[in-house]
């Protein structure tokens, strides 16, 4: 099987390289340069048309959105490497609802908080209350989280798996948004664990 991630150095699409890493599963890597527009010419808007990454070509065919891309990487190599639950495991469920959680609830509220207050948005946009407002639910999720991890060390047992890679990455880039962990030990403890991971080292290097 043929792959090929186009991606951008510090992206939405350094998660998908990790758990490439992590799953050792051959590919190439085409960098695109966001700044010079690279993620708007014809050529990768025909691949993904929302000129964004990360995009991973699979034989031929594009797949696009970093989380569609682990689901599959998790369902297509790891059941085999023991890093992704199989289908008819309850675990599988547990696996999509917290993934996709943290990039449709969890991402949804990280955005509202980049939009309120991120220097990489016009100022004339922030909106102060609604910053603390999102901070406040953020917060309330990770309480969540944290009690998901009260008496496990990773987010299906006692082993690491392409779960906890998925969750980890956006909780991780949450923190450099204004989000503190501070309140919750358990989820500072499990981050810990995930960067201490190669996988983790030699993708965001």
């Amino acid at each position: 099987m043929s792959l090929t991630l186009y991606a951008a150095p510090m992206s939405s699409a350094t998660p998908v390289l990790c758990a490439l890493i992590e799953l050792d599963v051959p590919h190439d890597t085409v960098m695109l340069d966001l700044a010079a527009g690279d993620q708007k010419r014809p050529e990768y808007l025909a691949l993904n048309p929302n000129g964004v990454v990360p995009t991973l070509v699979v034989d031929g065919t594009p797949l696009f959105e970093a989380i569609a891309i682990m689901q599959w990487l998790g369902d297509r190599y790891g059941v085999d490497r023991g890093l992704w639950p199989a289908a008819d495991s309850p675990d599988r469920l547990t696996a999509l609802s917290w993934t996709t959680w943290v990039y449709v609830t969890y991402g949804g509220a990280l955005q509202r908080l980049n939009s309120a207050q991120s220097d990489r948005v016009d100022p004339s946009l922030h909106h102060a209350p609604l910053a603390k407002h999102t901070l406040g639910e953020l917060d309330a999720m990770l309480a969540r989280l944290d009690t998901r991890l009260s008496d496990r060390p990773y987010l299906l047992g006692e082993h690491y798996s392409l779960a906890d890679l998925i969750v980890a990455c956006v909780v991780a880039y949450s923190t450099y948004c204004g989000v503190s962990i501070d309140a919750h030990p358990q989820v500072q403890a499990w981050l810990q664990r995930f960067y201490a991971r190669d996988a983790y080292r030699k993708a965001w290097s």
